[in-house]
């Protein structure tokens, strides 16, 4: 019963090793979703699907697609469109595709299995997220709000590097 957590992890280090290694921003960022969607999927085989929704909603949904807009925006140019061009062969999406299309049968396999009916996978009880929120505010609470500052203190200092002085010109080359 250890296989569909060793798949997902085979799947996350895999897709993990292929961000730091390609050259290419997007494909990297393709690969990183991958990986996210992975440690969702082992989320879910160990018994947090709260936290395995939360991954897929937060990281691999919102925050992967901005790095993707972000990523794509700021490539402009003639270059860029050469490059685009390039991005549409098969050999950049066969990777991250066959990584998914595992990561689909394995899902289609826990569907179709009673892991709705046992519980978890491997650990020994589902975690909801009412467990989650009595533990994040009662014996977690401390280090919740310290995380709360330093994202806040992330953003303003984030803020404050990127802001242009009023009538200041950018380079021109």
């Amino acid at each position: 019963m250890m296989w569909p957590f060793y798949l997902m992890a085979l799947v996350a280090i895999v897709s993990t090793i292929r961000v730091v290694t390609n050259t290419n921003p997007v494909h990297a960022l393709l690969s990183l979703i991958v990986s996210l969607l992975a440690v969702a999927g082992i989320f879910l085989i160990v018994g947090a699907p709260f936290a395995a929704a939360l991954e897929i909603i937060v990281y691999a949904g919102a925050i992967m697609v901005l790095f993707v807009f972000v990523v794509m925006m700021l490539n402009l140019g003639q270059d860029t469109v050469e490059q685009e061009s390039k991005w549409l062969s098969s050999d950049a999406w066969a990777f991250p595709a066959l990584m998914s299309f595992l990561m689909g049968l394995l899902l289609v396999w826990m569907l179709g299995s009673d892991y709705t009916t046992s519980g978890a996978v491997m650990g020994r009880e589902v975690v909801g997220p009412k467990a989650v929120g009595q533990a994040l505010f009662t014996h977690y609470l401390l280090l919740v709000e310290v995380a709360a500052m330093l994202l806040l203190a992330a953003l303003v200092a984030a803020f404050h590097l990127g802001k242009r002085e009023p009538g200041a010109e950018e380079d021109k080359e």
